[in-house]
């Protein structure tokens, strides 16, 4: 069952003038498959240009932040901010899956919490927002929940997680590591690679994401939470 939208503007503090694109940012595909009679658009458009603007205000945010920093690290600063993982973190904090419109397959098998899902509706949100109010709107969103992420130093609070995986083993001596993309899965339009990571012969983590890099984030996180259980 979604939640109720209004509540979530309140709580956000922010009021939509067209209700019905902010109910189309939270619509999944699955939900207009079994409604097909009820006019209602899933949010794929809306991602695609929510993408857009997270690109350029995060660019420009790290831009003006950063100013003796070259090209190359403000894209990687970029990357960890937009990556999905990171906006996965972004829509979780803001419980933005419990307002989702599932079709009932997807409810079922726990789309409401699907990573992937998670990242395409906090984008879907971004180009809404963008679409009713501007980009200074968005901005503004932006300003208080996704860039308070980066510290003041410019080191990422959220982790690169292959970069933690890669100096534990090191340190330990456990081995060498390895990255395999095991499955593509998806439409063109929604790809979903999954990546598995192998430390000599044993596979220690799965992982799955929009791009590869993301999958293996995804792997790599895994394997540092089965190492530490293994600590335990």
């Amino acid at each position: 069952m979604s939640g109720d939208l209004k509540q979530l503007q309140q709580k956000l503090q922010i009021q939509f003038h067209n209700r019905l694109i902010l109910k189309q940012a939270f619509t999944h595909a699955s939900y207009v498959n079994e409604h097909r009679f009820s006019q209602q658009q899933d949010n794929e458009r809306l991602e695609f240009l929510g993408d857009a603007v997270l690109e350029l205000t995060v660019s420009e945010y790290l831009y003006n932040l950063f100013p003796g920093r070259p090209e190359g690290e403000l894209t990687k600063l970029r990357a960890a901010i937009v990556c999905e993982p990171s906006l996965v973190k972004f829509a979780e904090h803001l419980e933005f899956g419990q307002y989702v419109l599932l079709g009932k397959g997807e409810e079922l098998t726990g789309g409401r919490t699907r990573p992937a899902l998670l990242a395409d509706v906090f984008e879907s949100f971004v180009g809404a927002l963008y679409l009713d109010q501007g980009l200074e709107a968005a901005r503004l969103f932006l300003e208080r929940y996704v860039f308070p992420m980066v510290e003041a130093k410019g080191r990422l609070q959220m982790s690169d997680y292959k970069t933690e995986l890669q100096e534990l083993t090191q340190h330990y001596n456990m081995g060498v590591l390895e990255y395999r993309i095991v499955e593509e899965r998806g439409p063109a339009h929604e790809r979903e690679f999954v990546s598995e990571v192998y430390m000599g012969n044993e596979c220690v983590g799965k992982g799955s994401g929009r791009s590869k890099k993301e999958a293996e984030q995804q792997a790599a996180a895994e394997a540092l939470t089965q190492l530490k259980l293994a600590e335990m």
